[in-house]
């Protein structure tokens, strides 16, 4: 519930585009705020302006600023994650008194969190790391809200927080995440699922544009349409848009103005790299994060275009049996298919990540509050929450009844839309991931065999056997080890031998 004594519990620092959002919605909802930037002026021109007349207050100094709020404190900080982060807190810390809560609230790396919730073990404060989702608009209207520390702190915030957020028909899209770094963990792999949702949203429009000739306004009512349907999301709506908007000055589709070079900000990097340290595949974010990695090359690829040849004269008629209409309904449900795949890497990453780091998550809460709010919330979010609320335990996303019987129906319309691409040349890295890891997880043999082999081989590294308990090594080139037969000897070690290791010095040891 809002303060009834008038009293400023709440306060925030840095005022620029989502911090001045994010104050105006708090101030809107009942809770007065203290507002502070480092350059005052910024914080004059604020209160004069859109904050005027609203229950928030500024100040020239941290010290001013930090007396203005009543105790218990609940400070927000909103500025550029990494080392300015680190200076605000040094700068406020000392200022607080026990029960305050200081909550980051910007796009900071998980394990920074992490270290920063340890310093403040055993202080009497309170250190939060809290995902905002939902840009400038969320900020200002209700975001998806991803906080996690310490319980005690969630309830002394929560009662603001549920009525900033985005409410959907189950709830307000905020909830207790986690432990230290579980936040703003969740934060990262929501903007991995992003950058996979736009990459294949990108593919598919690249396929209509190349194989079927449609121009810019001809496809914004294709999304559109398809917005009406089971892709109902936030992301296939503003892409009805943004390709039917037209360019003030030419007259032409502005899209078809825009240099082809997309920019990143670093969470979709950094979702792959964890993800890569705990040894799940997520085939999809990683395509997505390295296409935009190409898509900067564009001087390359310019030259590169003129050098290296695709399938030369090849049109939709060479690619395909049927009708354009029919490559558009699987164009639906191939992008349908991909993004369920691509939910499914993210929720097992969510998993692992649960597992690996303490946080106990709850993954059916994780779609729940991604439901409004949120650049990825979708209709397809429902049947996720849905999915885990009835098993809890869910292994994979892909294993669920229902997702099964789906993507098990939308096989053969999904195959023809990435056999259309590759035979007239068009890339789709994330398509073809999803497909990848829907046919490598279905796999009930994959050719590791062969890898095993291999890495035996050239560094004995040992594999085990389908027919035999314990772990192997061959002697693959008998004449190395003359005085050994050549054949398979049970290792009296599952260590990996380093590369640099002969096998002839292995089997020595042996």
């Amino acid at each position: 519930m809002a303060e009834t004594n008038g009293a400023t519990h709440y306060g925030l620092i840095g005022l620029a585009v989502m911090g001045a959002n994010l104050t105006l919605n708090i101030a809107d909802h009942g809770f007065p705020i203290a507002a502070y930037n480092r350059t005052h002026k910024v914080t004059e021109e604020f209160l004069a302006g859109e904050a005027r007349g609203k229950p928030i207050t500024g100040a020239a100094t941290i010290k001013e600023f930090v007396a203005s709020i009543a105790r218990p404190r609940r400070i927000i900080i909103l500025v550029k994650a990494g080392a300015a982060v680190d200076a605000v807190i040094a700068e406020v810390k000392p200022l607080l008194a026990e029960g305050d809560v200081l909550i980051d609230g910007g796009n900071s790396y998980f394990q920074d969190t992490i270290r920063r919730s340890m310093e403040f073990e055993g202080s009497g404060l309170h250190f939060v790391g809290m995902g905002v989702s939902g840009g400038e608009e969320g900020a200002r209207y209700g975001p998806s809200l991803m906080p996690g520390g310490p319980r005690e702190a969630y309830d002394l915030i929560a009662p603001a927080l549920e009525k900033i957020a985005a409410q959907v028909k189950d709830g307000p899209c905020v909830t207790y995440i986690g432990p230290g770094g579980a936040g703003h963990y969740v934060k990262m792999v929501h903007n991995g699922i992003e950058y996979g949702d736009m990459q294949l949203i990108a593919e598919t429009y690249n396929i209509m544009k190349h194989a079927l000739g449609l121009t810019a306004p001809e496809m914004a009512d294709i999304f559109a349409r398809w917005n009406g349907g089971r892709l109902n999301s936030y992301l296939i709506e503003i892409t009805a848009k943004v390709l039917g908007f037209r360019d003030a000055d030419t007259g032409h589709a502005l899209v078809d103005l825009i240099l082809d070079e997309a920019e990143q900000k670093g969470t979709g990097r950094w979702t792959s790299s964890n993800a890569i340290e705990l040894g799940i595949p997520i085939p999809t974010i990683d395509a997505a994060v390295w296409s935009r990695g190409i898509s900067a090359m564009k001087g390359a690829r310019v030259a590169a275009s003129t050098i290296l040849r695709g399938p030369g004269g090849a049109s939709l008629e060479d690619a395909s049996t049927g009708p354009k209409a029919r490559l558009l309904d699987a164009l639906e449900a191939a992008l349908y298919a991909s993004k369920v795949s691509s939910y499914a890497q993210g929720m097992a990453l969510l998993r692992a990540a649960s597992d690996a780091y303490g946080f106990e998550l709850t993954l059916s809460e994780m779609a729940r509050i991604w439901k409004g709010g949120c650049i990825i919330r979708a209709e397809l979010l429902d049947t996720i929450q849905g999915a885990f609320e009835r098993d809890p335990q869910l292994n994979n996303l892909l294993l669920d009844p229902g997702f099964a019987e789906t993507l098990n129906g939308l096989n053969g319309q999904w195959r023809y839309a990435a056999q259309v691409a590759r035979d007239l040349g068009v890339p789709i890295p994330a398509m073809s991931a999803s497909l990848d890891y829907f046919d490598s997880y279905r796999a009930e043999r994959l050719p590791a065999n062969l890898i095993q082999g291999l890495r035996d081989f050239f560094g004995a590294h040992t594999y085990r056997r389908t027919d035999k308990d314990g772990t192997f090594h061959t002697v693959w080139e008998p004449e190395v080890a003359p005085m050994m037969e050549a054949e398979s000897v049970p290792s009296r070690s599952t260590g990996a031998v380093g590369e640099d290791e002969s096998t002839a010095e292995r089997v020595t040891k042996e």
